[in-house]
């Protein structure tokens, strides 16, 4: 286990002091198997999936149910046993339709919670030798396991793996940089074995020479537990420990932290000879490779103004407000819901009821996080410079934000707005409580639709 003693990446800021996270980082993981599960087409940053069942089929858990429509989905599973009781389409907040599947269990002894232990399969006892698995088995099983990036946009983990660029390292981003979360912690004190071996997986698939599993170091203990596994056999798995500092997990933020390599603009990490995938894709690679199981249940941190804050491994498609009720409920009446983080994460209820609380677990959700409702307002700016400073990304959010006001995008391409990871930092940091990070990611969504008028204008 080594401690990175590099500077780490370009600006960043300290936005917790850990308590956050001990709310409910030091308790075991449960287990919850609802009746109903209601399984969302739209599982990453990309377009919805196809349906591929019809209203009353019998369908068991890791049944292909959905199908990518375009390049950056994948493919879509039941996570239960049951039966098919409904296909409804509803409208997110961006006003786009979304299917949801919904699936009703047929297995009584099935539901309910259970505070069972860590499988006991080999690949949870130790480590599986891999010698007559092949790349391209790995890579074939990622793609129709419906495998994406867990911690962050839902990539499909295949794509990274069919470039034909020479990759040097697979960094595993255990970071778990964002406030509240820990559900990536959890993971590696209860799955350690299993985490490695996907480890061991993605490096096979990638053909590199090294992985490093990067985390803050407010998780040493994690990393004394993998450390004391790796001790057992000689594999070319390093542990970096790096200064606990947001957004420490952004990828080209760990890139630079780690090796000190930096992505150029426009270009992704495979370019420079790296792939990172998060600590929980590599347990579920790990499940799909052993067990045969594709994705469809996650590890979920549920916190804040709760009752009970936990981590729950549930089903894709469990309901939100199931989740909250195991955990007691809300502590505050003035409450906003995030799915995700208090940085990055969707705010989906403000001041409602449990049971107003809609939407249900994705392959992406991270966290379920409640917390006491605030207004702000926004003033005039005040030229501080704060949000330049502290920006990872080394922009200017103060001038993208006048720029976005004023609806000139192609100011907004000039400043590299396409260059922000949507961090939240500025917004944070502000004085004048702007919404830089809003209209940040505004200006970057504009632009390259610029661009994509641009190429078709070109195409002609």
């Amino acid at each position: 286990m080594k401690y990175s003693s590099r500077n780490d990446f370009h600006g960043g800021i300290h936005c917790s002091d850990g308590t956050d996270k001990e709310l409910s980082n030091k308790n075991p993981i449960r287990f919850y198997q609802p009746k109903t599960v209601e399984i969302s087409m739209k599982q990453s940053a990309g377009s919805s999936g196809e349906v591929a069942v019809s209203i009353g089929d019998r369908v068991t858990k890791g049944q292909l149910i959905g199908t990518p429509t375009r390049f950056g989905t994948a493919n879509i599973h039941a996570s239960i046993n049951g039966t098919v009781q409904d296909i409804v389409t509803t409208k997110d907040s961006q006003d786009n339709d979304i299917t949801y599947v919904v699936i009703e269990t047929d297995t009584p002894d099935e539901t309910g919670e259970k505070n069972r232990t860590p499988n006991t399969t080999e690949y949870h006892r130790g480590f599986v030798d891999i010698s007559s698995i092949s790349k391209e088995d790995i890579i074939t099983s990622m793609k129709e396991g419906g495998l994406i990036g867990m911690g962050g946009a839902g990539f499909p983990t295949h794509v990274k793996y069919e470039t034909t660029n020479q990759i040097d390292y697979v960094l595993i981003n255990a970071a778990e940089c964002e406030p509240y979360l820990t559900c990536d912690h959890r993971l590696m004190l209860e799955y350690g074995y299993a985490i490695l071996n996907g480890v061991c997986l993605f490096l096979k698939a990638a053909g590199a020479k090294k992985a490093i599993l990067c985390m803050e170091d407010n998780k040493r203990d994690a990393a004394e537990h993998l450390s004391n596994l790796l001790f057992q056999k000689d594999l070319p798995i390093e542990i970096k420990l790096l200064r606990t500092r947001y957004p420490q997990g952004g990828e080209k933020q760990l890139i630079e932290a780690v090796i000190g390599m930096e992505v150029p603009a426009g270009k992704l990490p495979a370019d420079i000879g790296v792939i990172i995938n998060n600590v929980g894709t590599a347990k579920a690679l790990a499940d799909l490779i052993f067990a045969q199981t594709p994705l469809v249940s996650r590890c979920i941190t549920v916190t804040g103004k709760v009752k009970k804050p936990s981590n729950f491994i549930v089903p894709i498609g469990t309901r939100y407000a199931e989740l909250i009720e195991l955990c007691g409920g809300f502590t505050t009446v003035n409450n906003r819901v995030i799915v995700g983080g208090p940085m990055t994460g969707t705010a989906v209820l403000f001041g409602g009821g449990v049971s107003d609380l809609e939407g249900s677990v994705t392959k992406t959700s991270s966290g379920l996080l409640v917390l006491e409702d605030q207004i702000i307002i926004e003033t005039p700016c005040i030229r501080c410079g704060q949000c330049e400073r502290i920006c990872p990304a080394g922009l200017a959010p103060f001038k993208i934000d006048f720029a976005c006001i004023n609806e000139d995008y192609t100011l907004c391409e000039k400043l590299y707005a396409t260059e922000c990871i949507s961090c939240g930092s500025c917004s944070y940091v502000c004085p004048a409580s702007r919404e830089l990070a809003h209209r940040t990611t505004k200006a970057k969504i504009e632009v390259l639709k610029l661009r994509m008028e641009r190429r078709k204008k070109h195409n002609g």
